[in-house]
């Protein structure tokens, strides 16, 4: 799918930032687009590393803010990761929508992210903002959940579900994407989402399978 098929589904200026350095959308991508990613729908994506799981948390997130329809959170288990994609995210964003980091303190409100379009967060941090009630949290239109297959973690699993649990409750017109490049039950996962799977195998470096022994690899045909 070319990004030129997206110049009238979405808003102008996501289009220019986009299309400046993207001309074709990756498998994964496309599938997205075609599950009703532009049209709110809840998708939970399950592909390999590198294969593209961000522009589409980036179409769902900014359509919906540029658009007026509300904010975006952006959920990750680490605190570095939210570094991370909070840095890349400003980079690329920071002069179309107003956008914060909040990993610290688990005992404030933090009501200045009412001032804020997209927020990146731990899942930790989002159950401890929902705990204070803050209030600006009824005008997020997209949550998105990085590595969602830490549902399955013994230490971040239950906070996670909760968190999920409390959300679709809180705001049951939220869009949801999920994010994950491993899960092994994604179509029951599908469902407790109420979300569409996109799966694809499509990864930019191929991989080969191989037993290294005395100094040689054995690859397999």
């Amino acid at each position: 799918m070319k990004v030129s098929e997206l110049k009238d589904k979405i808003p102008e200026q996501l289009y220019k930032a986009i299309s400046a350095n993207i001309s074709e959308l990756r498998p994964a991508q496309a599938k997205a687009v075609k599950a009703g990613l532009l049209e709110g729908k809840n998708l939970l994506v399950c592909t390999p590393t590198a294969s593209g799981k961000t522009l589409i948390a980036e179409l769902a997130a900014l359509c919906a803010i540029l658009n007026g329809k509300g904010k975006a959170v952006y959920i990750v288990p680490l605190k570095a990761l939210a570094s991370e994609k909070y840095k890349d995210f400003k980079q690329r964003y920071g002069s179309l929508i107003k956008i914060a980091i909040s990993t610290g303190d688990l005992d404030s409100s933090d009501n200045y992210l009412a001032d804020y379009d997209l927020l990146f967060m731990t899942s930790e941090k989002m159950d401890s903002l929902l705990r204070h009630h803050s209030p600006w949290i009824k005008s997020v239109k997209v949550v998105i959940i990085d590595e969602v297959h830490l549902l399955n973690d013994p230490s971040r699993g239950p906070t996670l579900e909760i968190l999920i649990t409390i959300l679709k409750q809180l705001l049951p017109g939220m869009q949801l994407i999920a994010l994950s490049a491993t899960i092994g039950n994604a179509e029951e996962l599908a469902e407790w989402l109420a979300a569409s799977l996109v799966v694809d195998a499509w990864r930019p470096v191929k991989l080969h399978q191989g037993i290294f022994l005395d100094n040689r690899i054995q690859f397999k045909k």
